[in-house]
């Protein structure tokens, strides 16, 4: 396999926050031409057999994978894992854990937005929830515009969910160390996600990459739904910096919310070695 691959390594379903069950995006990454695809959902693994057996009915290989949410300079970071045991079980129960609270978290949400007017707004969430216990802003964000308090989700986002806003509070995720060793301890392999979504200094992603590196991350995503084509070549850069192979993934969450198509992404930059070259006899 080659950078010229038609890989989606990165997508969420009903499992977690996105609205499509695992087969109906299996059948939309083959229709747009995925070759390789992998679900991830946020803390969960839930949805990788139905996953599996989808990606294989289709005609396409898979990996494992899951997006885990950790605290890092007192910022939420992703971290993709990719082609790991979803049997093993210190992964499993890490993740267990990690989703612990989200159910308070939210209820703390919308207390936040009843004070500014937003009644009711965590029943609401609800109803856009196919896991109970993760239940997460974006499920706030489709109840606001479903109730027209805001047009789309990204206002939402802006005027209720952010820090400083009414509806946002902060979770302790899981830490950077915990992350990548769940996943590479099974057997996979640790990605760093959309890294410039975060708005780190140049100093603070230096610390973020070096630490990340030095507990045994191999990759981070250069191509993903969330980067300008600029950021392409900054991160592919990056990668090439710090020795780490690259990843491509949409983040697909929704055919109503998301910006990026599953399977369309550009391919990756030449001169990169693509984590599916190193995760190959992990492939199913």
């Amino acid at each position: 396999m080659t950078n010229i691959l038609n890989a989606d390594l990165h997508c969420h379903s009903v499992v977690s926050d996105g609205t499509l069950t695992p087969e109906a995006l299996a059948e939309r990454a083959k229709s747009n031409g995925v070759e390789l695809w992998a679900l991830t959902d946020h803390d969960e693994i839930g949805g990788l057999q139905r996953a599996r057996d989808a990606a294989h009915a289709q005609g396409m290989r898979y990996l494992t994978g899951v997006e885990i949410s950790v605290t890092f300079l007192h910022q939420t970071v992703h971290i993709v894992g990719l082609g790991f045991d979803a049997d093993n079980d210190d992964l499993r129960q890490g993740l267990r854990r990690t989703r612990g609270g989200r159910k308070e978290r939210a209820m703390e949400m919308s207390d936040g937005l009843a004070k500014v007017g937003i009644k009711d707004a965590f029943e609401g969430a609800l109803k856009f929830v196919g896991n109970p216990d993760l239940i997460s802003r974006t499920h706030f964000a489709r109840f606001l515009v479903e109730t027209g308090a805001c047009k789309d989700t990204n206002e939402v986002f802006r005027k209720y969910l952010t820090e400083g806003k009414p509806g946002y509070v902060p979770h302790r995720w899981a830490t950077l160390k915990d992350a990548v060793q769940w996943i590479t301890q099974a057997g996979g392999m640790a990605i760093i996600a959309h890294p410039a979504r975060y708005k780190f200094s140049p100093n603070e992603e230096f610390a973020l990459f070096t630490e990340f590196k030095g507990h045994g991350g191999q990759g981070v995503e250069v191509v993903t739904g969330s980067h300008s084509a600029a950021e392409y070549v900054t991160y592919a850069s990056t990668a090439r910096e710090f020795g780490l192979a690259a990843s491509r993934g949409s983040d697909f969450h929704s055919p109503l919310e998301s910006h990026t198509e599953l399977g369309t992404l550009p391919y990756l930059p030449g001169g990169l070695t693509p984590v599916w070259e190193l995760l190959s006899t992990r492939i199913q």
